[in-house]
């Protein structure tokens, strides 16, 4: 594990989406008796916000909103498991669902699916914040020192057949277009449980393995 300042293959084991600079521990990687704690703190343990990379790849504007029409119909009132068993497909439709997606995947698959919605609400807010993040999602997973998933500008190869990947897709769709809000609110951080980086910041929510704060 989202902007923030720290925010891979089997969960947001756990992740940590900290304070731009705060290297994501995913927790398929995690080894629980040796994590990994954040270390770029001022020194009054107030978390970093890294600057927006220059030559982070922006995604196309026709493509940005190009998954609009890459969600169906869904009734609003139906409960997050009835949604995400509505929208699960192997393509998320879109660049940037894409991306959501995969930040969703790499950070929180082994979560419950309250989990993977606040994680991909934490990318969603960060992408929205007005300048604190890169404006698009793959803007915020390709911001440096964030996703410890991410090498380079490329996404790693994930399995499209794999139900924890169609499920990320629903995710994704169902935090794009707003259908299911998250406990999380705005929040633009999070860490592993297993972790105390010593954030000076407001602590939001608990779901699964993962603290939100903002």
């Amino acid at each position: 594990m989202l902007i923030c300042a720290a925010l891979t293959a089997s969960t947001i084991a756990p992740a940590r989406a900290g304070p731009a600079g705060d290297t994501l521990v995913a927790v398929a990687n995690a080894t629980l008796a040796t994590p990994s704690v954040p270390d770029l703190l001022d020194p009054d343990g107030q978390p970093q916000l890294a600057q927006p990379d220059a030559d982070t790849p922006e995604t196309p504007a026709d493509d940005q909103h190009a998954n609009e029409l890459a969600t169906p119909d869904v009734d609003p009132s139906m409960d997050l498991a009835s949604m995400v068993s509505e929208l699960r497909g192997p393509e998320a439709g879109s660049r940037e669902l894409e991306c959501l997606a995969t930040g969703i995947y790499f950070e929180s698959k082994s979560e419950p699916l309250k989990g993977q919605l606040a994680v991909g609400q934490v990318i969603a807010n960060r992408a929205s914040s007005g300048g604190r993040f890169p404006s698009t999602y793959c803007g915020v997973l390709f911001q440096r020192g964030q996703f410890s998933f991410v090498h380079g500008h490329k996404l790693p190869n994930v399995a499209h057949s794999s139900r924890q990947w169609q499920t990320a897709v629903a995710i994704a769709k169902i935090v794009d277009q707003r259908l299911k809000d998250s406990v999380v609110g705005n929040a633009l951080f999070f860490h592993a449980r297993y972790v105390s980086p010593g954030w000076h910041l407001k602590r939001v929510a608990s779901i699964g393995n993962h603290i939100f704060f903002r």
